[in-house]
């Protein structure tokens, strides 16, 4: 797996967009973080259908069409630095195809950050942009709008990268070892659901996978890491960081299962890695050559996240 190319980071007066890709965006919290942004000394800019609903799934922000065409306006545009997710929850796989890739690509790199459903993007933009893009807090979540570390986390690795290369997790390890690789992954339902998509990579071969979820039964967990198994995508990963996984099983049975599924592969494997679903939420980029080191609970990049 090759590194992927770094965009800039950012400046003080750098422009973001916050756009809503998938679930609809509270708009109370939403200020919230476009006043942290500001706080920052950025210039955060809200899509024009960043707080719609859709006319018939209430689980959706707006339409298709029109949540598709506030993320390409705002790659497009050369005034936005970087582009932030508002939400996860669902909707990214419904909007992803209406994008033109080309224009996309044309525009040149960008910045982008988010989680949970948004890993649909993150593998998008990894395999049709070849871009580093950050699994981090967005802009209308309860954890970046009111914990102070990742909050921090994040404003780091935007604005000072070298400083946050070792990101010390106080993880512990279900299989000892170091490991070195390029980072990737996310939330693990959504890499399961992306199997045989235009935008899903061919396996995690030379990868250091990231997973995480949230409000999921052990035996959805198991059903998508069979399917990952099965379908060869974990061949030859040279690692694997387990992040955090609010609401799903409990944490002994959780431990049993991800032994289970992953301590065959025969790579190092850590957890309670800190990112994802839970408080204080570590950014993690993707796309850089890292070093895992499961028993001192770190993952050291290379060179910054960020040029």
């Amino acid at each position: 797996m090759k590194e992927l190319a770094r965009p800039h980071r950012l400046a003080p007066g750098a422009r973001v967009a916050v756009v809503a890709t998938s679930g609809p965006v509270p708009e109370e919290r939403l200020q919230a973080g476009l006043d942290v942004l500001r706080g920052w000394d950025l210039d955060p800019v809200a899509g024009p259908h960043v707080l719609d609903r859709h006319p018939g799934f209430g689980y959706l922000a707006g339409t298709d069409a029109d949540r598709a065409a506030d993320f390409q306006n705002a790659w497009c545009d050369p005034a936005v630095d970087a582009v932030l997710c508002a939400r996860g929850g669902y909707g990214a796989q419904r909007m992803i195809d209406l994008l033109d890739w080309d224009a996309l690509r044309a525009a040149g790199p960008k910045l982008f950050i988010g989680f949970s459903d948004v890993t649909a993007l993150h593998e998008a933009i990894a395999t049709r942009l070849g871009l580093v893009t950050l699994h981090g807090p967005v802009a209308a979540g309860a954890d970046f709008v009111k914990n102070q570390r990742a909050q921090e986390h994040l404003r780091a690795t935007l604005f000072a990268p070298e400083t946050v290369r070792t990101l010390v997790s106080g993880g512990t390890a279900l299989v000892p070892g170091r490991a070195r690789g390029v980072t990737l992954g996310g939330c693990l339902s959504l890499l399961a659901a992306e199997l045989g998509t235009p935008h899903a990579r061919p396996s995690a071969r030379g990868g250091l996978l990231c997973l995480e979820d949230v409000g999921e039964p052990a035996y959805r967990l198991d059903r998508y890491l069979t399917q990952l198994l099965r379908a060869g995508w974990l061949d030859g990963a040279r690692g694997v960081l387990l992040g955090s996984w609010a609401d799903c099983a409990g944490r002994e049975e959780l431990r049993a299962l991800f032994a289970d599924r992953l301590g065959g592969l025969g790579i190092p494997v850590a957890e309670n890695v800190g990112f994802g679903h839970c408080e204080g939420a570590l950014t993690v980029p993707l796309g850089v050559a890292a070093t895992l080191d499961t028993e001192a609970g770190t993952l050291t990049l290379d060179e910054p996240a960020l040029r």
